[in-house]
């Protein structure tokens, strides 16, 4: 699907999908497309679909509309053209030329016994041995000179390439560019300056000096220099500011003594990030008694220099857009999070309110009739059943918030779990007896069958209770409004396999085949309002934590079988101690 990739501005890292045949684009709320930011009409722009593409028309905006860097008054857009409103620059991508199926039927891969195919290996080389014509010395050839600069440049952006591909922090990626120029060209001092997206200044990040020079104060760098460099996109070499009539012989340069020096633009595919400053550190004096030709820098140097600021930038622009698409993904995340807990606990706190207005109702009752002459039995205790029934209400919302909160700690926590000899069948036990009220409220038969062999066994028992609850809620609640409704657990010992097994069967609805994979997601549930669609995300955690895992098998309107399996871990003779001694504690 055609889109709009945010690139800079206040909006980096989001994206538009282009649906409609028509869109707006501008800063005001009712567009399809809204930018947040001051520079862009309140509607810039319009989206016009045209055939397999999209016409974009400027609508009178005050600055205007730009195309890969040149004003428009309508263009048709290609995937990749680069859109410009504002300060807001976006990467248009297009409908696809062609699709996965289209594609496979022009690439055939046929089997090595293909009649047609007398393709046959000839030579193989590894990765290593390829990377060793640009990183050892010892290679055929290399004393040539022409061999040995270009063996040198290349190893230079290879080891480039490298350098910027092993990080995502911009600091530690500058500090590596810095570091590397100063192995490679020999300068005194210098420095990376980024531009700031929001007002185009240069600001100084990395600031680094050839070891055993001295040099405490401050870098000073030439305005004129850099005001060059940033507006005509070009890398520039001082070797005597004297003889370039560029410079002014009035200006900062001589009065600086900066006898070379080499300033370079970091440009990246959307445009210049900033820029990177060598220099000699030459004062005037040194000049004076150095007569003659003391030049560092060449014309090679500069291109190197460039084309190292191109790695460097196009490096600073991908980590810029990966952090901004990790943060744009991880608001939407935190976004739909928040909305789904919103809405699980504005149902719970309607319940509870519900309750407390059944029990101030019921108090009311109470005092009226107390406060008659004559208060009658049937009166007081109507007003008591109203509210023991507000208190219900308000006792099942407390368990589902308990629940809900629970859920969310043992989900969001990465832990390992804290084992100690247990017994599965009491775990099992504690479950059904705790959900059997549930169960007779829904009239749902819930009943357990143990498993005559049962080890006592290493696990988090707080944890595995928590799995089979969530399990066997859900169980009950698919149960709801069933002709003889029932859930059985079921234990069992495999000892060939050392697997111990719960098995939670109903008779409920079921679940859909599309809906399988499903069932495991966070905050997907089949209960409709009723679910949170953390328990399964989390029995699933829990049990893969221990090393086991949860099988389905469901169909629908007949019921679903949950198998929890766990792996049998056998106590040592100390584990067992500590946990009789534990037992003992707790009576």
């Amino acid at each position: 699907m055609p889109s709009l990739y945010v690139i800079r501005g206040r909006d980096q890292g989001a994206r538009f999908e282009l649906e409609s045949p028509v869109l707006t684009l501008g800063r005001d709320a009712t567009n399809s497309v809204q930018v947040h930011d001051t520079e862009v009409s309140r509607t810039h722009a319009q989206l016009r679909r045209t055939g397999d593409s999209y016409t974009i028309t400027d609508q009178k905006s005050s600055n205007g509309t730009f195309v890969n860097g040149r004003p428009v008054t309508e263009q048709v857009l290609v995937s990749g053209d680069q859109l410009q409103v504002g300060g807001t620059l976006m990467l248009y991508s297009g409908f696809s030329d062609e699709s996965a199926s289209e594609l496979l039927d022009k690439i055939d891969i046929v089997s090595r016994r293909h009649a047609d195919d007398g393709s046959r290996i000839v030579h193989s080389v590894r990765q290593k041995e390829g990377s060793a014509l640009l990183l050892e010395a010892d290679v055929e050839g290399a004393d040539r000179p022409w061999l040995a600069r270009a063996r040198s440049n290349l190893q230079i952006m290879y080891r480039t390439a490298l350098a910027v591909s092993h990080t995502l922090d911009i600091d530690e990626l500058l500090s590596r560019i810095m570091e590397m120029i100063f192995e490679w060209v020999e300068a005194d001092v210098g420095c990376v300056m980024l531009k700031q997206p929001e007002t185009g200044e240069l600001v100084p990040k990395v600031r680094r000096q050839r070891r055993g020079v001295r040099r405490e104060e401050k870098l000073t760098i030439s305005k004129t220099i850099l005001d060059y460099v940033v507006d005509n996109n070009e890398g520039v070499l001082t070797s005597n500011a004297r003889e370039d009539k560029r410079w002014d012989p009035a200006q900062s340069i001589l009065q600086m003594g900066v006898r070379e020096a080499i300033c370079v633009p970091m440009q990246g595919r959307y445009g210049m990030v900033g820029v990177i400053y060598i220099d000699t550190s030459i004062t005037p004096q040194q000049i004076i008694q150095q007569q003659g030709n003391v030049n560092k820098f060449t014309e090679e140097h500069l291109k190197l220099m460039i084309a190292i600021a191109h790695q460097a930038a196009l490096a600073v622009e991908d980590t810029s857009y990966y952090r901004a698409m990790v943060q744009s993904e991880r608001m939407v995340a935190v976004g739909q999070t928040i909305a789904t807990l919103s809405h699980h606990i504005k149902n719970i706190l309607q319940g509870i309110r519900s309750g407390s207005y059944l029990i101030e109702m019921g108090l009311e009752d109470h005092q009226k009739a107390a406060d008659s002459e004559n208060p009658s039995a049937a009166e007081l205790a109507e007003a008591a059943g109203t509210i023991r029934k507000g208190w219900e209400f308000v006792e099942r919302n407390q368990e589902r918030i308990t629940t809900l909160v629970m859920d969310m700690l043992t989900f969001s926590k990465d832990r390992d779990p804290e084992p100690v000899p247990s017994d599965l069948n009491a775990i099992v036990s504690d479950v059904v007896e705790l959900m059997k009220s549930r169960a007779d409220e829904l009239g749902v038969k819930l009943e357990f069958k143990p498993a005559k062999q049962m080890p006592t066994m290493m696990f988090d028992p707080e944890g595995i209770h928590r799995s089979v609850l969530n399990v066997v809620t859900n169980a009950i609640d698919a149960c709801r409004d069933c002709e003889a409704a029932h859930v059985t657990l079921q234990s069992e010992y495999n000892t060939a396999q050392e697997i111990v097994r719960v098995r939670v069967r109903d008779n409920g609805s079921g679940i859909e085949p599309a809906d399988m994979e499903k069932i495991f997601t966070i905050f997907v549930s089949q209960k409709g309002g009723r679910g949170t669609g953390l328990g399964l995300s989390v029995s699933r955690k829990i049990l893969e934590e221990h090393g086991g895992q949860i099988l389905v098998e469901s169909k629908v309107s007949q019921g679903s079988l949950f198998t929890l399996e766990l792996p049998v871990v056998l106590p040592s003779d100390d584990s067992q101690a500590d946990g009789r001694a534990t037992h003992a504690s707790a009576h």
